[in-house]
Order: structure tokens, then sequence, then C-alpha cells
């Protein structure tokens, strides 16, 4: 179905809708109802999204949003009822009565405005990893969807497996004692070196380049280096390795040690290469913590690599064998934990822990526990009000890549670093002239 693209006076209209007023009609469903779901991206994980969510029961998927027209064909043929769009905008003014929930799964730059102006329709939202590409997006999103109590997940379905819950649940009856470090990594590489193509490609038929690139700049278009599958590479489109996998393999040690913002963050490098619009690869970064019930000492560390980076040679002296590719290990006051991604939690030295008796603890399914809170049964629990701490986290240690062998002190509450100026200039981007959503 092709659709014609909205002015930027009815986009605006629509964008600031009543904010913040939020409608009453997802508030009202019974545990029974059909919940009337739209589909925000319609291949890719957009589709494993929007497939997984309709499996649940009483969900009927009436609308998806895919602004490249030749990716809408895997969702027509599953959902051959659900309207097409091929722009965002249209489908919010269009169908602004006609759903409850939706899930955001388009490119990481337009993670925040569409999710917040479908809340500011009263709906309930899953959004894929990272929650935002700034800072500051993930603050205002968290703070409208608690003061709106609007039911939201994060795409990180990992969370609800049976392997990592069980992981948080041993660090929290004390299996290692109390954490002392934490060392996390992942082995992808979402960066690029080199320098961006200097030409401007045509576009392929039925793709919206301004539409796509949204509330990013507007950068020339150039085939395959951006849409579809290397957008994660680019600095104003994507958030790298860190912001790719680290929402994964963060996540079950940030939600098991209790962590909250950090303190300071800084990383040994490297910075994205100048002219290259990129992130880099092979990056550590170091974060110091608030120390919290289930750690030793007041402040705890935790060291991110990425790509070829590890950690070093005595980490895995201590631990006594190889490494994942990714995964976490969390040493503890008394033993130590490998997390793989994804996999089951391995207790460390293994003689000790022959007979440890593990915490009985079942895996939920991540979207049935979305549409099932939409209705008012139970609670989700990658909600913003922890996925959007968690991408806060790693969003920082992506700014603290531009800034390599530098200390950078975190105001958590002024949304700032106390000591570069230069660094808080990355927590808060511009909306290109035009795009601009109202609360962000």
């Amino acid at each position: 179905m092709k659709s014609t693209s909205l002015s930027r006076r009815n986009f605006l209209a629509t964008s600031a809708l009543a904010f913040p007023y939020v409608a009453t009609r997802s508030w009202a469903l019974s545990p029974n109802s059909t919940i009337r779901h739209v589909t925000f991206g319609a291949n890719g994980m957009a589709f494993s999204d929007v497939n997984s969510i309709s499996g649940v029961k009483n969900v009927e998927v009436v609308a998806c949003a895919e602004i490249d027209p030749t990716r809408q064909d895997r969702f027509a043929r599953k959902f051959p009822k659900g309207k097409r769009y091929t722009d965002w905008r249209e489908l919010l003014d269009k169908e602004a009565k006609n759903f409850d929930t939706a899930n955001v799964s388009t490119p990481d730059h337009m993670h925040a405005p569409i999710a917040m102006a479908a809340m500011q329709l009263g709906k309930h939202v899953y959004v894929q990893k990272p929650l935002t590409h700034d800072v500051f997006e993930s603050r205002k999103l968290r703070e409208f969807a608690a003061a709106n109590k609007l039911t939201t997940q994060l795409g990180i379905q990992v969370h609800s497996s049976q392997a990592y819950r069980e992981a948080v649940e041993l660090v929290h009856q004390g299996a290692i004692g109390k954490v002392t470090e934490v060392h996390t990594w992942s082995s992808k590489k979402w960066g690029d070196t080199a320098q961006r193509p200097d030409r401007k490609d045509k576009l392929p038929a039925g793709l919206d380049w301004d539409a796509w690139c949204g509330v990013a700049p507007k950068n020339d278009y150039i085939a395959g280096y951006y849409h579809p599958g290397n957008w994660r590479k680019r600095l104003d489109y994507g958030t790298g390795t860190f912001g790719d996998m680290g929402c994964h393999i963060y996540d079950p040690m940030y939600g098991a040690v209790g962590l909250t913002a950090p303190l300071s963050v800084r990383s040994e490098g490297p910075a994205p290469v100048e002219g290259s619009h990129s992130w880099n690869v092979n990056a550590k970064i170091h974060y110091v913590y608030p120390g919290t019930k289930y750690t030793a000492d007041e402040t705890v560390d935790v060291t991110w690599y990425d790509g070829d980076q590890r950690p070093p040679a005595s980490v895995q002296e201590r631990i006594g064998r190889p490494l994942p590719s990714q995964g976490s290990v969390l040493f503890g006051t008394k033993g130590h934990m490998i997390i793989p991604h994804v996999g089951k939690a391995i207790l460390l030295p293994e003689d000790q822990y022959k007979e440890y008796k593990r915490p009985e603890i079942a895996g939920v399914n991540h979207w049935e526990s979305f549409i099932n809170a939409a209705r008012g049964e139970g609670k989700t629990s990658a909600n913003f009000d922890y996925s959007g701490p968690l991408t806060e986290a790693i969003l920082l240690g992506g700014i603290a890549t531009r800034f390599p062998k530098q200390q950078l002190n975190w105001d958590e509450k002024k949304l700032a670093f106390s000591n570069s100026e230069a660094a808080t200039a990355f927590v808060k981007r511009e909306y290109r002239k035009g795009w601009e959503v109202k609360g962000l």
C-alpha cells in the first residue's frame, strides 16, 4: 500500500499531541480484550518482534509502518489484513484510534521520536534496544511513561530467559558473596575506521531518504552504507557495538549487582576516526559505580570490552578457564561467576559449588509479559524504569569513546559531565528542523 508523507505542519500537530495529555483508551483494556497492535518496522528484528507479539492470545496486528516498501513483503504475507504505511507519522495520524500497543523496531536514531509520539497518544510501547540514541532521550521516555502509567518494555528478550533470571537471583541470594569487580564484553564489531565514501548514489525505488534520516542529519544516500544493514556502525544513526550488544550482555550483571547511574566513565580508546562518521571498534571502557547492597565496597568497577578486546590475562588466570566470546565475569568475596551470552551461569571454583542448590526460577515470555501488562495483568521486568538507566549507562560509554584517556565525571541529576562541557554536548542532540517532537 503506497502512502504519502504528512506535511511538516501535520507532523508537528501529531507529534505534539496534547503533551503530556494521554488518551485513556488503552487504560480501559480488560484481561480478555483483544489488543490491537502496530509495528514500526516490518523486516528484520521488527518482523521478529511483531511475529512474537502476534503469537500472544487475543492480539490483532492492524498495521505497520515500514519506510522501505521493498521490505514489507514478509509483513504482508503474515498479516494480509494489516494496513501498510511507509511513513510512521501517517500511521499515527490515521490509526490513532485503532491500536493499543506498538513495537518500535527501527534504526536507533528513530526509537525515541516514534515511541514518544505513540506514548503521547496513550499507547503502550515495546522498543528495541538500545532504548534510544541519546542519553537525554532515555531520560525523557522514562519520565513520560512513568508519569502517565504506560506499559513499556525494552527489546532485550534474553532478560526474560531462565539463564539470565537465574544469574541475577544467584547474586541476590549471595552465591558469590559481595561483588568486588565486573568485566563484560562482546566480540562483535559494529564500527568502521574507513573514510566515508565520497559519492551520492541513486535511491532505491520508493525509499523516502529524508524520512529515513528523520530527526538525524540528512547525509547523502550511499548504497549499502546505511540502509538496510550497516546503520549500527554510523554515529548519526546507530550506537555501535556497545549500544547493540551492551543492552543484552550488560543487562544481567547490571540487574544482579543492582547498579544505577555511574559516578565516572573512562574510555581507553580508540576514538571514532575523523572523517569516518562511524563508531570505532575494540573499545575498552571503564566505569565506577556507587556500591550497592550486593557489592563489597562503597564503589564497584565495571569494565566493558568489544571487538578484539578482552579482559586482561590476569582475569582469565583467576577464573582458571577460557572466556566465552561474549559475556561477563563477576568476582565476589566467596566465589566468581561467568554469565555467558546466552547461557547458564557458571559458578567458580567448580569444586566449591558441586553441591550448591541453584534457585528454581523459570523463564518468561518477554513479549507476552508486555501484552499482559498492557491488559493490566502483572508488570514487565524490562520497563523503562529499569531499561532507561541501563541504556543511559551504556550510551555514556559511547560518549566516552570520543574522549579517550579522559575520566568523565557524571552528574545524574543534571544530565551532564561535571568536568567536561565538550562531552556533555553529546548527551542531547538537536533534532533536524521540521522533525521536532515535543518533549524531546
